[in-house]
């Protein structure tokens, strides 16, 4: 595994697994074994959902087959660098149920794709999350259902060296920093600071 030279630093304690993660682009062209990668998904598994409705789903491309397909919806942008990814996971989320609409279906779902990232982390593995991607291409191509959205794309593997990106990627291929906790939770309103 590429050890990350990230200056990131919590303002307050917390695990450094959190610090850790984060959307590298180059990947190596290396398999990922089948109980490490089911791993991740037991992760998310476990993910809180209201009501406990659990409505994520992925869609995984793993064989070559599989993986020309996603490519086929992807983004230019993100065929650049996603060529040697050797899993693909597209996140889905049920709308609806017997009962109604699953008003939290696209938070659940989000809660389940943290799970699963923080899992990635802790087994040497990368994770980046895309949406530059044709939604409706993807609808079709891997077929579906419309009570179903169309989350984001999931790259997982091993991190390779930025050097294997093209130049223009190169650059930022580095860990992002985060604004300060206090310019993101206010207090009693919006926009009123935590003292």
């Amino acid at each position: 595994m590429v050890k990350t030279l990230s200056p990131r630093e919590a303002q307050y304690d917390i695990d450094p697994v959190y610090l850790e993660r984060w959307s590298p682009r180059s990947f190596l062209e290396k398999e990922v074994p089948e109980e490490v990668l089911l791993s991740l998904f037991e992760a998310a598994r476990w993910a809180p959902s209201a009501y406990n409705h659990q409505p994520w789903r992925f869609i995984l491309a793993r064989t070559k087959e599989d993986r020309e397909k996603v490519l086929s919806f992807l983004g230019e942008y993100n065929r650049m660098w996603c060529k040697n990814v050797p899993v693909f996971a597209l996140i889905l989320s049920k709308t609806e149920n017997e009962t109604g609409p699953i008003r939290s279906h696209a938070f659940d779902a989000g809660a389940a794709w943290g799970y699963l990232s923080l899992e990635a982390v802790r087994k040497g593995l990368a994770t980046h999350p895309m949406t530059g991607f044709d939604f409706e291409k993807a609808r079709e191509v891997l077929n579906i259902p419309a009570d179903y959205a169309i989350d984001a794309l999931i790259a997982i593997g091993y991190r390779g060296e930025k050097e294997a990106l093209p130049p223009s990627l190169q650059e930022r291929e580095t860990p992002s920093a985060r604004r300060p906790v206090k310019e993101s939770v206010f207090e009693g309103s919006f926009g009123n600071p935590v003292k």
